[in-house]
């Protein structure tokens, strides 16, 4: 409700009605009887459930369980051809995979499409397609606003068709997929931050908005460091819808991705530690020939300590001040050569 709506129902004479608009700000001072705003309360709870139930009904259907080896994650069904979305992570080096509908039918098989680590999304295929294979809608990322309602549904913990809610949180963060947290150890860009619970084996399964529209797929959730890695509550990350479909889209038609969108440097590199054994830039092992680096004049053995006005300490530094750029675009590169400090203007590549 905007604050221009709160001012003029200030201004009338309240009535039961106002009482119900100003609700969700607190309503005093009211010469009607409680029972009236008591009345109305529970229409608007009942919108809201119905809201939920039929984004459950139309979305739900769409997820399925998705089990690779001894993992077990979740996956959305893109197409009627029987192609399912999924994170990268969560079929692994797996090739064929077991999976079940929302509705509980018989196990289906699946092969793998492809898997694109890079952004931790897979395609994989039912090798027979049911009839009645109910593909998600996806929504608009551009659309996304903080706020907004959101409903997670997926198999976390092995309890399929499990969904929970909450909001997105924010949009447009850049996260590591952790490897020790069973991540592919990528940096993501633009990912969807929502409070609804994302726990183990959620990854790969829908978060839909209220007009039953997919707007992400839940990948990962964050930890806290001072938890010893414990999964921090509220704090999870979906991969925005325009990714997953610009990533399944080329996979499907191409069996690989041939477009990222993701810019890149072309070296191989290792974080590198000071007097001190703290990190004190990226250490460049290789670099990829005719690649961005190369082009520019870097070379091995050079140290990374800046990309634009970034400090670079570490290789996830370096990835995640990568991931705000585009392929084409011109920044400059700060690195130390022998001791000695230089610059370059590097045009990145592409992942």
């Amino acid at each position: 409700m905007d604050a221009s709506l709160v001012r003029r129902h200030v201004l009338l004479p309240v009535t039961a009605t106002v009482c119900a608009v100003l609700l969700a700000v607190g309503c005093t001072g009211s010469s009607t009887p409680e029972s009236s705003t008591r009345a109305v309360a529970p229409v608007a709870d009942n919108d809201l459930q119905s809201d939920y139930q039929t984004v459950i009904r139309n979305v739900l259907p769409s997820v399925v369980q998705i089990e690779a080896g001894s993992g077990l994650g979740s996956g959305i069904v893109y197409d009627t051809k029987g192609h399912v979305v999924t994170n990268a992570h969560v079929v692994g080096a797996e090739k064929s995979f077991l999976v079940t509908a929302a509705t509980g039918e018989q196990a289906m098989t699946a092969k793998l499409v492809s898997s694109f680590p890079q952004q931790d999304l897979a395609v994989i295929r039912l090798d027979k397609v049911p009839e009645g294979l109910k593909p998600a809608r996806f929504g608009d990322s551009a659309k996304v606003e903080v706020g907004h309602i959101v409903l997670a549904m997926g198999s976390p913990l092995g309890l399929s068709s499990s969904v929970t809610q909450g909001i997105v949180s924010a949009v447009g963060r850049t996260v590591t997929d952790s490897p020790e947290a069973g991540g592919t150890g990528a940096t993501l860009a633009n990912m969807v931050q929502t409070s609804a619970a994302i726990n183990p084996g959620n990854s790969g399964g829908a978060l839909a908005n209220l007009d039953s529209e997919v707007i992400g797929i839940p990948t990962l959730a964050a930890t806290d460091p001072g938890m010893e890695g414990a999964p921090a509550p509220g704090i999870g990350f979906a991969a925005p819808a325009s990714t997953v479909k610009s990533i399944a889209d080329q996979i499907i038609k191409d069996g690989k991705v041939t477009d990222s969108g993701r810019a890149a440097l072309g070296i191989t590199a290792r974080t590198v530690l000071d007097d001190n054994y703290q990190p004190a830039g990226v250490a460049v092992v290789e670099v990829a020939k005719g690649g961005a680096a190369e082009k520019a004049g870097l070379r091995a053995g050079d140290i990374v300590t800046k990309l634009g006005s970034v400090e670079i300490t570490t290789i996830t530094s370096l990835a995640e001040a990568l991931a705000s750029y585009s392929p084409g675009q011109r920044v400059g590169v700060t690195y130390l050569r022998g001791g000695e400090s230089g610059r370059v203007e590097v045009t990145l590549g592409e992942i």
